[in-house]
C-alpha cells in the first residue's frame, strides 16, 4: 500500500510532544511491514539543509490570489528499513517556517499567521505528489494542522493522481483545534459554500480541525477509550456532536511504544540492565536514581516517579496546587520518597521549587533530560499520573514495561492500558482512581504505598505482569491497516 503521512511534527526533525513520536514509529513500522510510506513536514529553522537533499527546481502551491513558492529537501527517516525506508519530504518556505517555534513562541505562543502556515503546507502535500509523480492510495493526516488535507482532498484535488486516494485524520488531541478568524479563510482558495459544507463554521470563527472531521473518509484518535470519551459533551471541547456524527467512521487505535528504545533489557541509559527473569538491575537503578537527585539511598523507601508537562491537563492543579495540592500531605504523611522532572507553568515551577526545599523527602528537576526520564522509569516503584484527560499517555506504558506500577487516573489511554488492583486476588498491573481531586490522589497514593509495605508479593507480581504487556507499535499498526483497507473498499468496488 502506498501511504503518505502529513505532520507538523516529526521525531527527529521538529518535535513538541507525543505526536512526533507517534508519527515516525507508525511510518517505520508500516514500513517494516512492506509498505511504501512516505512523510511530508515543514521545514523549520532548526532543521539543518546541509544535512538534506534537494530536489531541483522550486515548487508552486496555489493559496491566496496567486502561488506561494518553496523548495522541497528529502532524506531517508532514521531507523526506517534500509530496504524500504521512509522518505522524509521537507517544505521549505522561509516565511512561513524559517523561524523559531514550531506554532509559537514564549513571546508569541499562537503564531497569527498560523492558519495561512498550515493551510499552505496541506495545499503542498498535493503539489508535492505532482512534482515527484508518486500519488499515494492513502493520505494520513495529523491533527489540527494537517486537518485541511482531507478538505483539500475532498474539495477539490480528488481528481487527476488522486482520483481513487481516501484521507484518513488522526486526532491526538482533541483539546487543540485550530481556531482562528474567518478572515483568514480566502487564503485556502474554497468558496464559501465550502465554508458551511466542509464544517469550517465555528461560530464566528474558521475551526481546521471541525473541518478535517467532516470531511475525511476515516478518523481515529490514539485510544479506544479517549474515543468514547470525545463524544461526550464533558470531554469533546464541542466537537463531541461532530464526532457522533461521524461515529460510523470514527475509531480508537492505541499508540504503541518505541520498544527497542524503551526497554529495561536493552537499555544502554541504564546504570544496570534488568529482565521479569532477573530483577536485581531495577535496584541499581533505584540506588542511582537516588543519589542523583540527592536523596537518601535508602531501598525500603517506595519511590514515587513523575516526567510531566506542568499544564492543567497533566492534573498538576490537585497535586502541586498552593494551598490545596495533595504532594505536600502525601510527602509528609507517607514513608516515601518523590521524584519529579518537567517543565510548564510558571505558578507550579516554583511550587516545585518551593516544595523541593521544604520537603527532604521531594526533589524536582525543572527541564527535560533523556537520560534522568529513562532512569526515573527505571529507578521508581510507582509512576503517578493523575491526568485532567489523556488521549493515550506514553509514560504510563513505559512504565509497565520497566516494572514500575502506574497510579492513574482512569481516563483515556490510561484506562485502556492500566487496570486495577485488586487487593484479594492481587490482579492488575496499577493504582488507579475516578475523580481529580487532591483527596483522590492522596488516598490512591496511600493505598499503593501501604500495598508496597504490607501486600510487596502482590507488587511483585503486579511488576512482572506489567512487563509482559504488547504495547508495540506492530500491534497498532495493523490496526491503522485495517483502517486503511476500510477505507479503501468503498473506493475501489
Amino acid at each position: 500500500m502506498k501511504i503518505l503521512m502529513a505532520s507538523s511534527e516529526a521525531v527527529p526533525y521538529a518535535k513538541t510532544g507525543g505526536l512526533a513520536d507517534a508519527v515516525s514509529a507508525l511510518s517505520i513500522t508500516l514500513a517494516k511491514l512492506g509498505h511504501e510510506v512516505k512523510l511530508v513536514i515543514p521545514r523549520y529553522y532548526g532543521i539543518d539543509r546541509g544535512a538534506l537533499t534537494l530536489i531541483p527546481e522550486a515548487m508552486g502551491v496555489p493559496v491566496g490570489g496567486g502561488e506561494e513558492w518553496c523548495a522541497v529537501y528529502t532524506t531517508d527517516l532514521e531507523g526506517s528499513p534500509k530496504k524500504n525506508p521512509v522518505t522524509v519530504y521537507f517544505i521549505d518556505h522561509e516565511k512561513f517556517f524559517g523561524r523559531d517555534g514550531i506554532y509559537g513562541t514564549p513571546s508569541e505562543p499562537d503564531f497569527l499567521d498560523n492558519p495561512r502556515r498550515f493551510t499552505f503546507f496541506s495545499r503542498s502535500v498535493f503539489q508535492l505528489c505532482r512534482k515527484i509523480d508518486w500519488y499515494p492510495e492513502v493520505l494520513h493526516a495529523h491533527d489540527w494542522p494537517a486537518a485541511m488535507v482531507p478538505v483539500f482532498l475532498k474539495f477539490g484535488e480528488r481528481r487527476e493522481g488522486f482520483a481513487k486516494t481516501v484521507s484518513v485524520l488522526t486526532i491526538h488531541n482533541l483539546g487543540y483545534q485550530g481556531i482562528y478568524s474567518k478572515d483568514n479563510y480566502w487564503y485556502t482558495r474554497l468558496g464559501w459554500n465550502e465554508f458551511y459544507t466542509a464544517g469550517f463554521e465555528d461560530w464566528s470563527m474558521m475551526n481546521l480541525l471541525k473541518a478535517g472531521i467532516y470531511s475525511a473518509d476515516k478518523l481515529n484518535t490514539v485510544s479506544p477509550n479517549y474515543a468514547e470519551e470525545t463524544k461526550t459533551s464533558a470531554q469533546g471541547f464541542r466537537l463531541d456532536g461532530a464526532l457522533r456524527y461521524r461515529a460510523a467512521d470514527y475509531t480508537g487505535i492505541l499508540n504503541g511504544i518505541d520498544s527497542q528504545l524503551w526497554n529495561p533489557k536493552t537499555d544502554t541509559l541504564l546504570p544496570a540492565k534488568y529482565n521479569p527473569k532477573d530483577m536485581s538491575g531495577k535496584a541499581k537503578n533505584k540506588e542511582a536514581l537516588q543519589k542523583e537527585y540527592g536523596l537518601h539511598p535508602d531501598p525500603k523507601l517506595p519511590i514515587i516517579g513523575m516526567i510531566t508537562r506542568l499544564t492543567g491537563q497533566k492534573g498538576v492543579g490537585a497535586l502541586f496546587g498552593p494551598a490545596y495540592g495533595s504532594a505536600f500531605s502525601i510527602c509528609r504523611d507517607m514513608n516515601l520518597q518523590f521524584v519529579l522532572l518537567g517543565s510548564g507553568e510558571a505558578w507550579c515551577e516554583n511550587e516545585l521549587q518551593s516544595l523541593s526545599g521544604r520537603l527532604s523527602n521531594f526533589k524536582a528537576r525543572i527541564g527535560y533530560s533523556e537520560d534522568i526520564s529513562h532512569l526515573i522509569e527505571a529507578g521508581a516503584d510507582f509512576f503517578l499520573m493523575p491526568s485532567q484527560y489523556e488521549p493515550c499517555g506514553l509514560n504510563q506504558m513505559y512504565s509497565l514495561a520497566y516494572g514500575t506500577v502506574p497510579i492513574v487516573r482512569s481516563t483515556g489511554g490510561l484506562a485502556d492500558t492500566v487496570s486495577n488492583f485488586h487487593e484479594e486476588t492481587g490482579e492488575g498491573t496499577g493504582f488507579m482512581f475516578n475523580d481529580l481531586t487532591p483527596s483522590a490522589i492522596y488516598n490512591t497514593v496511600g493505598w499503593a504505598v501501604w500495598a508496597y509495605y504490607n501486600r510487596r508479593p502482590q507488587i511483585e507480581a503486579m511488576r512482572l505482569r506489567g512487563m509482559q504487556q504488547d504495547f508495540s507499535w506492530e500491534k497498532s499498526a495493523k490496526k491503522y491497516l485495517d483502517m486503511y483497507e476500510s477505507a479503501l473498499t468503498p473506493s475501489t468496488k
